[in-house]
């Protein structure tokens, strides 16, 4: 009796990979991918749950970070390799400014002290106004901030490659290389990089994807100072759910 019921389990597993393995490896064979605890092709708009964060899409394809590399306030060579594996943030300033990057800055820093003791987040902070914001002055300017995460850099180089990383690489808008005359002018929003290097965000109520964070806006501002409402409570949310606590 016993060895006619092994008889059966072995023919159903004989079974079971006849059928469905060959069916698995096709799909992996057909570009096939987990994300977001669904199987869905690379590229395909899947509708997230309540916890997922949505991928900004560009062309079908989920839009990943592009490569860097700057020097920061350390005098430390930084590129996109040193944020992979972490949860970051991206925002583009500069040290004179008086305006947005003051609210912005203080944000991060709110940020910033949350997970300082946390290796698997970070923030990049890049100026669009490199000729002034030395590593040096950078330094200067973090110490002003009360900045002592490590995982915070303040990077400078080359103008014209900050600025197509900025207008090109996140879409975030800066002064292009022929248009430097009027002043320096940047957005205040943030982006969310998740561990693999993809930009990350939510819904805005009507099914499509807000890109970006609203960063200049006080974290206890309220809408009548200004007709906008904080977005940093969000997105600490939305850090917490890429850090999974």
């Amino acid at each position: 009796m016993r060895k006619n019921t092994y008889i059966g389990i072995a023919f159903i597993v004989l079974v079971f990979g006849i059928i469905f393995i060959p069916r698995i490896f096709k799909r992996y064979a057909n570009g096939d991918v987990v994300r977001g605890g669904r199987m869905h092709a690379v590229g395909e708009k899947v509708a997230p749950s309540d916890d997922e964060l949505l991928y900004v899409m560009v062309n079908e394809k989920e839009k990943r970070v592009p490569t860097f590399e700057f020097i920061d306030q350390n005098k430390d060579t930084i590129s996109d390799q040193d944020y992979r594996g972490k949860v970051f943030l991206v925002e583009f300033f500069f040290t004179r400014c008086t305006d947005i990057c003051i609210p912005m800055n203080h944000n991060l820093q709110a940020i910033a002290k949350m997970y300082e003791g946390n290796p698997n987040f970070g923030i990049a902070s890049f100026s669009i106004d490199p000729e002034h914001d030395t590593p040096d002055v950078m330094k200067k300017y973090a110490e002003d901030y009360g900045v002592t995460n490590p995982n915070w850099h303040f990077m400078t180089g080359d103008r014209s490659d900050i600025l197509k990383l900025s207008n090109e690489g996140f879409y975030l808008a800066t002064n292009t290389e022929d248009d430097l005359d009027n002043g320096l002018y940047h957005s205040g929003l943030f982006a969310l990089i998740d561990q693999n290097g993809f930009i990350r965000s939510r819904s805005d109520g009507h099914g499509n994807t807000k890109p970006y964070y609203r960063g200049s806006v006080p974290m206890d501002a309220t809408v009548a100072e200004g007709g906008e409402v904080p977005e940093i409570d969000i997105l600490i949310e939305d850090i917490k759910k890429l850090l999974k606590k």
